[in-house]
């Protein structure tokens, strides 16, 4: 079975093979499993001989933030970033943990980006308990998302100063963009931070009075990321009606432009038509100022409508 084992005793950390970590004992034995492979539930079930209520939840494909309790422990399932390529719908990786008086078993199925500080915490002892543990992972996951949303935040900011009907196309592909990372985001912290809540106040002495205060602290960061990723979905959807405005009076201003040249040129060609109609009786045809006479009509007709616009306002930018 691919994976690892650690085993804190002693004030001093342990690397163990997984099946040798079934039988150690500890404040704290942490058994980590890849969760894509074929081989993980049936090790679950006939070799750690976890019940299935535990088994299901930690090989699951599909799952959502979430904390269970149960009998003397608890299940958790939290999102953080992986260096994995994710999908832009579903752009965090879950690691899910079932905790219990000195023990944890966690599974993952991407990296993640959390992983090594937390692996290394153990390594150091500084990881005594479960409960130490699943803090650590909640305050590193917590800790790589605050400035991603941030940086989020700053990019709407830059959007909205830079807004013109030149940057249309430029600013709403940037938009866009930031709009979908918030709303994947955002999908995985509001029901994390319901879930480090729910672990805060489970009953159980395998959770200190220090691990529920910082476990609450992680909540309340989660809570504050949701609610600024909900900002900014609301704010992106707000500059992309602005740009579509822009846009829209950019192309009218245009098409009256065209309008007014077209409907300045309309009676000059009616006149010219007219004028140059090969009959009898056309006025003035055989003076010498005949052509100028008509080049000035022109002028004058042009000249009438354009001022007629700019009374009106229509060539007012």
């Amino acid at each position: 079975m691919t994976g690892f084992a650690m085993q804190v005793k002693d004030g001093a950390a342990h690397s163990l093979t997984p099946e040798a970590a079934l039988t150690a004992d500890g404040p704290l034995v942490w058994i980590h499993l890849h969760g894509d492979e074929p081989e993980l539930r049936p090790w679950l079930e006939d070799v750690a001989n976890l019940p299935a209520y535990v088994v299901d939840p930690l090989v699951a494909v599909e799952t959502r933030p979430r904390c269970t309790a149960l009998e003397d422990g608890a299940f958790v399932n939290l999102r953080g970033l992986s260096p994995d390529e994710l999908a832009s719908s579903d752009p965090l990786a879950s690691v899910r943990l079932y905790a219990a008086a000195g023990r944890v078993y966690s599974v993952t199925r991407h990296k993640l980006t959390a992983m090594p500080a937390v692996r290394a915490q153990v390594e150091q002892a500084v990881i005594a308990d479960p409960g130490d543990l699943i803090v650590a992972f909640a305050e590193e996951i917590t800790g790589e998302l605050d400035p991603l949303v941030a940086d989020l935040g700053d990019t709407l900011d830059d959007c909205e100063e830079e807004l013109s009907a030149d940057r249309v196309f430029e600013l709403r592909r940037v938009v866009s963009r930031a709009r979908i990372r918030a709303i994947g985001y955002r999908r995985f912290l509001a029901p994390q931070r319901a879930a480090l809540e729910k672990l805060s106040a489970l009953p159980g002495d395998w959770l200190g009075a220090d691990d529920r205060l910082h476990i609450a602290a992680a909540a309340d960061q989660a809570a504050r990321m949701a609610e600024e990723l909900e900002s900014i979905r609301e704010r992106a959807a707000l500059i992309h009606e602005t740009l579509t405005d822009l846009r829209a009076e950019q192309i009218d201003q245009r098409s009256l432009q065209i309008a007014i040249v077209a409907v300045v040129f309309l009676p000059l060609t009616f006149l010219t038509g007219l004028l140059g109609m090969n009959v009898e009786g056309i006025p003035f045809a055989h003076a010498r100022w005949a052509f100028a006479g008509v080049i000035g009509v022109c002028i004058l007709l042009a000249v009438g409508i354009t001022a007629w616009f700019v009374h009106r306002h229509w060539l007012r930018r």
